[in-house]
């Protein structure tokens, strides 16, 4: 379709505010982003609808036009829900870069204006089976009468024969059709999850086909924001964190015009999706602000203050948590730059929903920040009843991991790992620093063990961690003297650093590569120093036990 074309719907109401002469632009896709360079999601050809967040003052409108032209996208959208007019540092921008922008109302939902262009563009050529697409605007209502996901997967049922379903990374189904069967076993879904992951990490392009028993299924990747297929330089680095539409049926006889249908289908549930994603940022804002008092060892007046504020927000009605629980997760690859943090919030407000629980929005009582590599969750729990003394209360570290392994391991395939760690359940401001330092004790005993996907919990820490205040003075001296002294004596004569190389080896869960880039050494230089530290102290450090004794000794030292 042409730009122009947005112009005449009266149902858009857009308003153009420059790049008159750019109107007869070829669109060939709708994109919604708040990133401040979201290049690696575009294609060319895109609308790209924005609501300014990634806007702090006049500067940064230049820089992000700028990127959008670059990536040959066709216009720029932008809401005035957020800021009332646009701002002229935007228009200015644009005019400059000969990018046309256009301001939509704060009436109209992004989601309307992706439906439009998905129904224009895939419409002109679907014949038949524009009618479903015609009716594609219910799954964006929101209320009893919209649905969401599940009524666009039983106009497929119902219209063209399809059975479909909505399912996350690890499994979960988040929709799915109604029409013509059963609901989705959990196996199944965390089957079909798995071999999608598996299909994805080979780079191969969407629908992917799978056999399992008499049914074959074609799996279409649902890419947050809208994102086409090639939009990420690296595959890994959204592979944990986009949905999937499994269909029944094989899609490798379809003609060009039902895949296109589906992609629009997947574009609209992303928008969905985005949806689902805008929601959490009040959530992710409360714990990173909790987190970051916690860390600075701010008062416990002060962080009960910040969870009062968080606990009607994370469990509304009950006005207060009497327990709270942390989890730690990292996710992390091997010889790979890729921004861990993000990858490992998103999957641990995944992997922290209840299992049993469907729809896209089950998460909204989970809290997670990240920071640096690591994704910590502030996790609200209900009055513990009577009959227990909440020492079984509350989330298990084998628990969260039991239903997700599978699809995880398939999407980790030989090179990347996920490790959780889970504290006890405290009922005060006081205990939140204890059970964070609980909480990553207890993911780097995970990371100890061998396997993709592991976790610990704190009771697994009761033997060592959490006793270590009530060792006599003298066997601590004893125990680090042992381990420790040989290690400093060589660093005094040698200016060796073997001490802070160990520190370091152990923070970084024995990653050879993680370990020498932190240090800023090549890695045969770190496989020397550590060698020299096993030839000291005749221990071995790719065994778990001797790793733990120096984890220990460097703890009481």
């Amino acid at each position: 379709m042409r730009l122009r074309a947005l112009l005449e719907s009266d149902a858009l109401g857009l308003k153009l505010l420059g790049g008159e002469d750019e109107l007869d632009r070829t669109v060939r896709g709708v994109m919604t982003t708040d990133l401040r360079d979201p290049s690696r999601y575009l294609s060319g050809g895109e609308l790209v609808l924005t609501g300014l967040a990634w806007r702090r003052d006049a500067a940064d409108s230049d820089p992000f036009v700028h990127i959008l032209v670059q990536a040959g996208v066709a216009a720029l959208a932008a809401g005035e829900a957020e800021l009332g007019d646009i701002p002229d540092d935007l228009v200015t921008a644009c005019a400059r870069h000969r990018l046309p922008l256009f301001a939509v109302h704060e009436s109209v939902a992004f989601a309307t204006v992706t439906e439009h262009v998905v129904r224009q563009v895939s419409g002109e050529r679907a014949g038949d089976l524009a009618a479903v697409v015609d009716r594609h605007r219910r799954m964006m209502t929101s209320g009893p009468a919209g649905g969401g996901p599940d009524v666009v997967l039983d106009l497929l049922g119902s219209d063209l024969d399809l059975r479909a379903w909505v399912l996350s990374p690890t499994g979960r189904l988040i929709a799915g059709s109604e029409v013509g069967g059963p609901a989705l076993p959990a196996e199944l879904c965390a089957r079909l999850a798995a071999e999608h992951l598996t299909a994805a990490r080979t780079g191969r392009r969407g629908p992917h086909r799978i056999t399992l028993g008499t049914a074959t299924y074609s799996l279409f990747p649902i890419r947050s924001s809208g994102r086409a297929a090639q939009g990420s330089r690296d595959v890994r680095e959204t592979l944990l964190s986009d949905w999937l539409l499994a269909v029944e049926a094989d899609a490798s006889d379809w003609p060009e015009e039902r895949l296109d249908l589906l992609q629009g289908v997947t574009q609209l549930i992303a928008v969905e999706r985005d949806r689902r994603d805008a929601a959490r940022t009040v959530r992710r804002r409360l714990a990173q602000e909790v987190l970051e008092l916690v860390q600075t060892g701010a008062a416990p007046a002060e962080i009960a203050a910040r969870l009062r504020v968080a606990a009607p927000v994370l469990l509304p009605g009950l006005g207060a948590a009497p327990h709270w629980q942390v989890v730690v997760a990292r996710a992390e690859w091997e010889c790979a730059d890729i921004e861990a943090g993000p990858i490992a919030q998103s999957l641990l407000e995944e992997i922290l929903v209840d299992p049993l629980a469907t729809g896209p929005e089950p998460s909204d009582r989970i809290a997670v920040a990240h920071t640096g590599d690591e994704a910590i969750a502030l996790v609200p729990l209900p009055a513990v009843s009577s009959e227990h003394d909440g020492s079984e209360a509350g989330i298990l570290a084998d628990a969260l991991l039991e239903s997700v392994r599978t699809p995880l391991s398939a999407g980790l395939n030989d090179d990347g790992r996920v490790t959780l760690g889970v504290s006890a359940a405290v009922h005060s401001a006081e205990g939140l620093r204890g059970a964070l330092e609980e909480a990553r004790h207890a993911r780097r005993v995970a990371a100890a063990r061998p396997g993709r996907v592991c976790a610990a919990g704190h009771q697994e820490l009761a033997s060592h961690v959490l006793l270590l205040p009530f060792v006599p003075d003298d066997v601590r001296r004893a125990f680090t003297a042992r381990l420790l002294d040989p290690l400093r004596d060589y660093d005094r004569r040698h200016r060796a650093e073997l001490i802070p190389t160990l520190e370091a080896f152990l923070d970084c869960d024995g990653s050879w590569t993680r370990c020498a880039t932190r240090l800023h050494l090549h890695v045969n230089t770190l496989r020397y120093r550590v060698g020299r530290i096993e030839q000291l102290t005749s221990r071995d450090l790719s065994r778990l036990e001797d790793k733990l004794d120096f984890f220990l000794a460097l703890r009481m030292s």
